[in-house]
């Protein structure tokens, strides 16, 4: 017979502090972040110095789920276009799934406003490295600009994300040609 481990008071704040935030947005309370862990605030900030660290904390924490849910596998012998693809057909499942509200690192950044923030910070670090896999993939496909390619992708990648997560767009059929559109006329191979 295996016991699991009840969750400890930390790992309750960041699950909160996930759900939460991403359903709710990051003007949620410490009140109702400490009620959904079943925590006391004395707790929180004996874990965390304050709600922004405690933020950040969760969205780091995050980080290697929505990395595994959206990239390929390392070397997995697609051509770089078949991974730049696979990256937008897991945007769009998701965007189909119940409960999307788009990309929580794009939705952080854009509430917060302030680019020094602990969390804003984690968000963009985040969002820089999914650039980056597009520029490497952009390069490796031969393109002749794969900054711009990259700059270009991240774009549409956001714009997607965000009027599904909104509700104004259904992803079906709107991905797959838009990025045709855009692999071809950069040379993507």
């Amino acid at each position: 017979m295996t016991i699991e481990a009840k969750p400890s008071s930390r790992e309750r704040l960041l699950e909160a502090a996930a759900t939460l935030t991403y359903r709710d947005g990051v003007g949620i309370g410490v009140e109702a972040l400490c009620k959904a862990a079943g925590v006391s605030k004395r707790s929180l900030y004996q874990l965390f110095e304050s709600k922004d660290e405690l933020l950040a904390a969760s969205l780091k924490e995050g980080a290697p789920a929505f990395v595994a849910s959206l990239l390929p596998p390392a070397d997995d012998g697609r051509s770089p276009r078949e991974r730049i693809l696979h990256v937008f057909r897991q945007l769009a499942a998701q965007a189909a799934a119940p409960g999307f509200h788009g990309c929580r690192y794009l939705a952080v950044q854009i509430e917060l406003k302030d680019s020094r923030h602990p969390a804003s910070r984690v968000a963009r670090r985040i969002k820089r490295n999914l650039m980056t896999f597009f520029r490497t993939e952009a390069e490796r496909g031969g393109v002749s600009d794969p900054d711009l390619l990259a700059r270009q992708l991240i774009l549409v990648f956001d714009g997607a994300s965000a009027r599904a997560g909104i509700g104004v767009d259904d992803l079906k059929g709107l991905i797959a040609p838009t990025l045709a559109t855009l692999l071809d006329a950069a040379g993507l191979r």
